[in-house]
């Protein structure tokens, strides 16, 4: 989707602790995401203090600057700082990196706020970068604790039962990435070269003892084995020599080592191919403006005490954007008909056309912006509102048509007015010159352009208010003998019936396409949410395979280490999961015939011109997506 998005010349502060403690969003950082139409991309960085996170986050930001270093062993970060930019590779994306206070701060001394840091950096990001010192061993794993406490910090579902744990929390929880800076080890094992992939998950290989030790060892390994696919890792020589170090804001890349250089672009350049758009559970991708609302969610929920549920922040959230999925909708709509709309139309066509454009755009801004509209709830109201809106524009569209019509009968029918106030026609032969006046009127009028849609019907309206007048006339004329004023009289009498026909034909015209509106109208919002639904279907089906592909990569990594007992408990989950995806394929028809159904019967509420063809629509639909 293309969109509006921002270019920030510097990060801002997004989540700070208030004066109590307590972590807050920022105002002025939701203000900026709220401007972000287009999807993100949102990358965080974590780690211990003063392990140079914030230079990696300068570095996907293309500055040098920006970001806080510090030469100390003081940390700068506090909070959670962001920057937003265009993003360098994926077209009408923003890139939104997520700079994070150091973790083991050891002025601060507050472990209950680290894990909350560590929480809302995962709940937050699409791709999660741990940044750490040295090599990944034991000790390394140990500092990275922060992994083994999210269950105890964010909850999936409001009911989550024990078991489906690893497979739920691999639907939400973002890519990971391993950076190792100041690395001087070789990659290889047992003399044989290896990758820094590789590297990383021969770190995370399990024991196989059952010992307090050995689960203690095992602990933080499973779980970024269970909760974080797929992962990768990028390792660091150091940049340069301990002075150089306390100056690297000011140093180019020639001032650096050859290789840091060159990992530090690999790295880059994985993140800004390879990290994907931020999404939540079946695929519904995240904009700004949506990623600031979770960050208040999240932290709203954290503040008040409680833990984090995924499911619920995503309800409460569809309730908002769905919401506002209709206002902007709205405000489309309205804009789009005020641009493009000249009162009076001529024809009732010409408004209709406009009106389809608009609506078609409008009904597209929906759906694009709204999410778990699962009763198609939200849809109903759009269609009611855009309807209620068109109705207005239609109502003003007779009045103007009205104005136009009578303003040229006052100016047409003028010289007859003044003849008819002289009583000129009061003579023998003025029936005839009156006719005569009265058809010449009559002919200028219907040649007028710019008359609407009630031309036949205000001049109807018109010349029944003249009809006494033109009787008086007819019976003051002494040319006229009995008889040919009888048959004046019954030509009046057709006339009349004639122009009563003709505004009725014009009415009947502008129904007829009113009705045909409402119907295309129907069979539009119909289409649109059968794109979505086939969208959000696949969109499922992928959020299946991609967990079901970790778990069996994980079960056949567990077996090729010998925990047959581990991969055994394992394939219950994949069966699960198997089933799931099984499931929901066999719902979808179901499932999509009672949208529409509920579509068709609730329209019929506000749209009476409709005829509901819901079977063939729901047929064609399963033909092609399943």
């Amino acid at each position: 989707m293309s969109g509006q998005t921002v270019s920030m010349k510097e990060p801002v502060c997004l989540i700070e602790n208030d004066s109590d403690g307590k972590l807050r969003v920022v105002r002025s950082a939701l203000d900026i995401l709220d401007q972000i139409d287009q999807h993100v991309v949102v990358v965080s960085v974590v780690g211990l203090y003063r392990t140079g996170k914030s230079y990696l986050m300068n570095k996907l930001a293309g500055e040098k600057k920006g970001f806080a270093l510090g030469a100390t062993i003081q940390s700068k970060t506090k909070g959670i700082w962001m920057w937003c930019v265009p993003h360098p590779e994926k077209r009408d994306h923003t890139l939104v990196l997520l700079d994070t206070e150091g973790l083991g701060d050891v002025e601060k001394g507050d472990e209950k706020n680290d894990n909350w840091i560590f929480s809302l950096a995962v709940l937050l990001s699409s791709t999660l970068v741990y940044n750490s010192m040295g090599t990944i061993d034991n000790n390394a794993l140990e500092k990275l604790h922060y992994v083994t406490e999210l269950t105890e910090h964010i909850k999936v579902k409001s009911n989550q039962r024990d078991g489906e744990e690893s497979s739920e929390y691999l639907r939400y929880f973002p890519s990971f990435v391993w950076t190792v800076r100041d690395f001087t080890l070789t990659l290889e094992v047992d003399g044989r070269p290896i990758t820094a992939n590789e590297y990383l998950e021969n770190a995370l290989k399990l024991r196989t003892g059952h010992s307090k030790k050995d689960q203690a060892y095992n602990l933080p390994r499973s779980c970024l084995r269970n909760y974080f696919s797929p992962r990768w890792c990028f390792v660091f020589e150091r940049p340069a020599s301990g002075d150089k170090m306390r100056r690297m804001e000011e140093l180019t890349d020639a001032d650096l080592e050859p290789a840091f250089v060159e990992q530090a672009k690999e790295f880059c350049d994985h993140v800004f191919n390879e990290a994907k758009t931020k999404t939540l559970k079946q695929g519904l991708k995240v904009t700004g403006r949506l990623l600031g609302n979770l960050a208040e969610t999240y932290v709203s929920a954290i503040r008040s005490g409680q833990i984090p549920c995924l499911d619920n922040a995503v309800l409460a959230l569809a309730q908002i954007e769905n919401s506002s999925a209709i206002e902007r909708a709205r405000a489309h709509y309205q804009k789009g008909m005020a641009d493009w709309v000249a009162f009076p139309t001529e024809t009732q066509e010409e408004l209709s056309e406009v009106h389809a454009v608009m609506e078609k755009e409008a009904v597209a801004i929906f759906i694009n912006n709204s999410f778990k509209d699962e009763d198609q709830k939200y849809q109903l109201e759009l269609m009611k509102v855009l309807q209620e809106e068109y109705d207005k524009i239609c109502e003003r569209n007779y009045k103007e048509s009205q104005k136009a019509c009578e303003s040229k009968i006052e100016c047409i029918f003028a010289p007859l007015e003044e003849k008819i106030r002289d009583v000129s026609y009061l003579t023998s032969g003025g029936y005839k010159e009156y006719c005569n006046d009265l058809k010449l009127a009559t002919s200028e009028y219907r040649s007028e352009g710019g008359r609407g849609v009630k031309a036949e019907e205000v001049l109807k309206e018109y010349l029944e208010r003249k009809a006494s007048i033109g009787q008086t006339i007819l019976s003051a004329d002494q040319s006229l003998t009995e008889a040919e004023q009888r048959a004046e009289a019954e030509q009046a009498k057709r006339e009349a019936s004639e122009r009563e026909n003709r505004a009725m034909e014009e009415q009947l015209v502008v129904q007829e396409r009113l009705r045909a509106d409402q119907q295309r109208t129907y069979e539009e919002n119909v289409n649109q949410l059968m794109e979505r639904m086939e969208r959000d279907s696949r969109n499922a089906i992928a959020e299946h395979d991609r967990v079901l592909q970790a778990r069996l990569k994980e079960q056949s990594d567990l077996l090729q280490q010998g925990f047959d007992d581990k991969a055994s408990q394992m394939q219950r989950e994949i069966d699960a999961l198997k089933d799931a995806k099984a499931q929901e394929v066999e719902n979808r028809p179901s499932f999509l015939s009672k949208a529409l159904d509920t579509v068709g019967t609730a329209a019929t509420m506000f749209l009476p011109g409709i005829f509901p063809k819901i079977g063939g629509m729901a047929l064609k639909f399963f033909s092609k997506l399943f």
